[in-house]
């Protein structure tokens, strides 16, 4: 298992990058996929038409998400927490996630930086 950190910046206010993180018809917007999202402790959610799923665990409004993101039967939960903070050019985005499968750690990584805040500060840029 591996942990991975990193920090984005987004050329928009904490408020709207919250909003584009939690509210579903947002996340459509920027993904373009399917999606299901609720900013209730304890609900499922599930992004890019099914291929990120978990729980949210913690929401802090316009500040912190915390999820779990589920792979197979992994006996350890792979933890998600962005925390947004304000930036003289809109967010700073810190991304921690711990316990991603080794076997999954590159496309992971990859995802987080291309498809996941690759695609959000895409949407804000436009």
């Amino acid at each position: 298992m591996k942990d991975f950190k990193q920090h984005f910046v987004i050329p928009a206010p904490p408020e709207e990058v919250y909003r584009a993180l939690t509210y579903a018809p947002t996340i459509q917007l920027w993904t373009g996929d399917k999606v299901e999202m609720s900013t209730e402790p304890g609900s499922e959610f599930s992004l890019w038409d099914g291929s990120i799923s978990g729980r949210n665990l913690e929401f802090e409004e316009g500040r912190k998400i915390v999820q779990e993101w589920y792979f197979g039967e992994q006996e350890t939960p792979s933890i998600v927490t962005i925390i947004l903070h304000p930036h003289k050019k809109g967010t700073s985005a810190e991304l921690k996630h711990s316990n991603i499968p080794d076997e999954d750690f590159d496309d992971i990584t990859e995802g987080w930086k291309d498809a996941y805040f690759g695609s959000l500060i895409d949407f804000y840029e436009e």
